[in-house]
């Protein structure tokens, strides 16, 4: 089960990182129009538009992945197994034979004037 939840961790922190990477590649709508009047080079390696086609797609698919790794993880977390979740709950309690029936009451350890 934990290499299983360090894959999908694991997973979820690529897909995060790409997500911010992407983002932050992206051109705003307002870049577009000022490529249009010719104030910035709008020729990139993609074309004009498919860049944006590409780069949001992508960023979706990422988006996908991050949202879906996440409810996986959400899910694995919160599964209850059958080994006790804490060291506590393995101990036995156990009352000594040699401890009063009765609880004292402390007056026989208050010094007398």
């Amino acid at each position: 089960m934990g290499f299983l939840l360090t894959i999908i961790l694991t997973i979820q922190m690529l897909a995060a990182i790409g997500m911010i990477g992407l983002v932050l590649v992206q051109h705003g709508k307002g870049a577009d129009m000022g490529a249009a009047f010719g104030s910035g080079g709008s020729g990139s390696l993609f074309g004009a538009t498919g860049s944006a086609n590409f780069l949001s797609r992508t960023t979706a698919v990422l988006a996908t992945v991050f949202f879906v790794s996440t409810l996986a993880l959400a899910y694995f977390g919160n599964v209850r197994s059958t080994a006790p979740s804490s060291v506590l709950e393995n101990t036995p309690v156990s009352i000594p034979a040699s401890a009063p029936a009765t609880p004292a009451s402390g007056l026989e350890q208050i010094p007398a004037k």
